[in-house]
């Protein structure tokens, strides 16, 4: 297995997500293929004294300012476009990027196509729930979808929930703004009557309509969503997780006198710290291209970045791009009823 990993992007700089590739590469048999400037790598090699690790030398890189299409023709040595041919061209099974999510974007889609019969790639983002983990799809690739496109995401879905989370017959659940078919804007309604045919070929088990709330209470295993509505959740969301962990540390901070009661409690905390925190998710796949490439958060860390090449060992080791390929092939969308 050989993992290609972009080192440039991110805003804690090219040190950090180096730093967070040498952790995975020393606890992993794969190969680590580090795309970026030597100057930053090599050092950090050096002291880690691994030998399943390979510098590929790239010296441009795409700004959050570029427009990435454009960047794309005009930076041909950026990280990001060098680490998606290598995957291209056979030299690594996957790219970890970490940073502008639309250059990864634009650049996995321009270098590998699309899969036959995939309208629109998706961006499936694992959460934590009360049951255990819901993934959450589009989270930000495709604004604005149909119908079809939201029963690609559904299949593509249930098959990464399946395949690398290990979630049996995964539930798909359709975000709305309530629970009865009726709810939601054209577009969900649509979807909703789409899902609802030919129940017993439908390749996913598809669960109605879900609110919000059901999201974090595991109502399904796999919400659907435009990658509009899917961002804007996401980002609410960890705006939420944020606001409740620091207010738990100034609360816990300015009441000294409850420390003997709170100390006990600190394994709880460090838990709950643990399932909000976006570092332990590491990355999320963009599914529905000829390649796996895991976007990890623009302000990760070293353990978010180790993370995020954990996810993309799991995606190559479960086989996901010939799986959807696969399925796809199998069981195509049905015609949209009438409107």
């Amino acid at each position: 297995m050989r993992i290609a990993v972009d080192v440039m992007g991110g805003d804690k700089g090219a040190q950090i997500v180096t730093q967070g590739a040498l952790q995975a590469a020393r606890e992993s048999r794969a190969q680590y293929l580090l795309v970026g400037d030597p100057a930053i790598i090599k050092p950090e090699l050096a002291k880690s004294g691994l030998r399943n690790v390979e510098i590929i030398p790239a010296m441009q890189v795409i700004e959050m300012t570029d427009q990435p299409t454009v960047a794309y023709k005009k930076k041909p040595d950026a990280s990001v476009v060098v680490g998606a041919k290598l995957v291209k061209e056979k030299r690594a099974d996957a790219l970890v990027t970490i940073g502008n999510t639309g250059a990864a974007m634009a650049v996995s889609l321009l270098t590998w196509g699309r899969i036959k019969g995939i309208d629109r790639p998706a961006i499936a983002t694992p959460l934590p729930s009360l049951k255990g983990t819901v993934v959450l799809l589009d989270a930000g690739a495709t604004p604005d979808c149909d119908p079809n496109n939201l029963y690609e995401f559904a299949l593509m879905g249930s098959i990464y929930a399946e395949k690398v989370l290990g979630i049996p017959k995964p539930s798909i659940g359709l975000l709305s703004n309530g629970e009865e078919s009726s709810k939601g804007n054209e577009l969900v309604k649509r979807a909703h009557a789409l899902f609802m045919q030919e129940s017993d070929e439908r390749p996913f088990h598809f669960f109605g309509n879900v609110e919000g709330s059901d999201v974090y209470r595991g109502a399904v295993d796999v919400v659907v969503c435009d990658g509009f509505t899917g961002n804007v959740f996401l980002k609410a969301s960890e705006g939420v997780a944020e606001m409740v962990l620091r207010l738990m540390k100034e609360g816990l901070s300015a009441r000294k006198l409850l420390t003997p009661f709170v100390l006990p409690l600190k394994p709880v905390f460090r838990e709950l710290r643990k399932k909000l925190d976006y570092a332990e998710r590491g990355g999320a796949p963009l599914l529905g291209l000829n390649g796996i490439c895991i976007i990890g958060h623009g302000r990760s860390d070293a353990h978010a970045v180790l993370n995020a090449c954990r996810a993309a060992e799991r995606a190559v080791a479960s086989e996901i791009v010939s799986t959807i390929r696969d399925r796809v092939c199998e069981a195509p969308a049905p015609p949209l009823p009438p409107v």
